[in-house]
């Protein structure tokens, strides 16, 4: 398996920075993926297009993962996954 380079050091960053290893990190997204085949799409979200964004400014990383831990929250069912 070839893996983009950029794609597979954030995975590496992003698998040191929540204590996990690169092989859990990449089954998870795997199963999210998997586990989507038969749901309906996300509805768009609409961004600010200008630098007079209302709300905190917010790397794609950051973002990445703030839609991981909602995934994770629906899937728990609403209980919050960061106890």
């Amino acid at each position: 398996m070839r893996i983009d380079e950029t794609l597979l050091n954030e995975a590496k960053a992003y698998a040191a920075r929540n204590g996990r290893s690169l092989n859990s990190v990449m089954e998870d997204a795997l199963r999210q993926l998997l586990n989507r085949s038969g749901t309906t799409e996300r509805p768009p979200i609409e961004l600010p297009l200008s630098g007079e964004a209302a709300g905190p400014m917010l790397t794609w990383t950051e973002i990445a993962e703030q839609i991981e831990v909602e995934d994770i929250e629906k899937a728990l069912g609403g209980r919050h996954a960061h106890a």
